[in-house]
């Protein structure tokens, strides 16, 4: 067939068909000057020892990921795949992933394998936070941490206002009881790869959860309660909310505000457990109308109920000294998770337990990376 019509459709579908190129049963390229070119426009160039070096190390997280995090065997792998010894040039990757000869099966779909995991560490590791994490850890995570405090004599945690100063006017509650807070640990660039390959619609630069915390609170009204002490004390900016992230299927906002309303009007007096008790009957008695919002998540249990939005910070990095010193700015995103101890103590012990998520996870990351891989391959904590 003459070039003029000849158009590799698996690459056309993506890029202009909406299918990740982690999901090409194989790649095109035909000769090692294709694949060097390839590879430079990728973003390194082999004539640099450091870029062949980064080549390298990334080869070396992919076969760790795949052996010792999606559990398949050593093995399972072509030989000649297993150490860089073997075939000492790159390159070659790009040519067997690329291979349509039926003798080179294994070798074709396991190139492409590795070549898959490469990347998805590719974008993992080359992002803004790899070269300012102290910064943006510090920056989005401090304001938070410094109004935690912990009664001694009881181990009470609670969500406490900061002082304000003489003569200004009193914004919101001065504190909140919690049954507990904690921050969570920051997803290691293995998670982060295992959580892209878990989900077909996701890039690294949609990896929002990053960084985040999550507050227990001692009742469904005290969810809203946190909520309302986050923006009034200006913990976080509502307007760099991103909404389409939001999750909330404990309790459906709108619904709330009405029923709180009502209440405050006709029963005000109401004490804590019969506030609590009258907000579950009102959700009972609604039932299925109302709707409760849910980020799609495949692998997060039906009975994890919490309310969880991305908000954004607007990190500064100072740069340069002196006179020259200016701020590098820009936005990251942190995960706050807000859920009542009863739905926390669900979590940890029904389907939805943690570990079974992780478990779901590595699962389809396995089935992506190895579309035709056993279903039940040995999975590792």
């Amino acid at each position: 067939m003459s070039h003029r019509f000849d158009f590799d459709a698996a690459m056309m579908t993506s890029v202009a068909g909406g299918k990740s190129v982690i999901d090409l049963p194989r790649l095109a390229v035909q000769t090692e000057a294709q694949a060097a070119a390839f590879i430079e426009a990728y973003g390194f160039r082999l004539e640099d020892p450091k870029d062949l070096n980064q080549l390298w190390y990334f080869y070396r997280r992919a076969l760790v990921l795949i052996e010792e995090r999606l559990g398949f065997k050593i093995d399972e792998i072509p030989e000649v795949l297993r150490d860089r010894k073997n075939f000492e040039d790159p390159r070659q990757l790009l040519l067997w992933a690329s291979s349509a000869n039926p003798q080179d099966r294994e070798l074709q779909k396991w190139s492409c394998a590795i070549l898959r995991a490469i990347h998805v560490f590719v974008h993992a590791e080359n992002n803004i936070f790899s070269s300012f994490s102290e910064e943006i850890q510090k920056q989005i995570l401090t304001p938070f941490q410094e109004r935690i405090f912990t009664e001694g004599t009881t181990g009470t945690v609670y969500l406490k206002a900061p002082e304000a100063p003489p003569g200004t006017p009193h914004v919101g509650e001065d504190e909140i009881a919690l049954a507990g807070f904690e921050i969570k640990p920051f997803k290691t660039s293995a998670s982060t790869v295992i959580k892209l390959l878990a989900k077909p619609d996701a890039v690294a630069m949609n990896v929002l959860d990053k960084l985040g915390m999550r507050f227990v609170t001692r009742s469904v009204f005290d969810t809203f309660r946190v909520i309302r002490f986050l923006i009034e004390h200006n913990l976080m900016s509502s307007p760099h909310i991103m909404p389409d992230q939001s999750t909330n299927n404990l309790y459906p906002a709108e619904f709330f505000c009405e029923v709180v309303a009502e209440i405050g009007r006709e029963r005000p007096r109401l004490s804590d457990d019969e506030l609590e008790a009258e907000l579950r009957r009102r959700l009972d008695f609604a039932g299925a109308s109302l709707p409760m919002l849910r980020k799609e998540n495949s692998f997060s249990g039906e009975d994890y109920r919490f309310i969880k939005f991305i908000a954004r910070k607007l990190v500064r990095v100072p740069m340069g000294e002196g006179s020259k010193r200016e701020d590098f700015s820009f936005f990251f995103p942190y995960e706050v998770q807000i859920l009542d101890a009863a739905s926390m103590e669900r979590h940890l012990s029904g389907p939805s337990d943690h570990q079974k998520y992780k478990d779901r996870q590595r699962h389809a990351a396995r089935k992506r990376l190895m579309p035709d891989a056993a279903a039940d391959g040995e999975i590792i904590p």
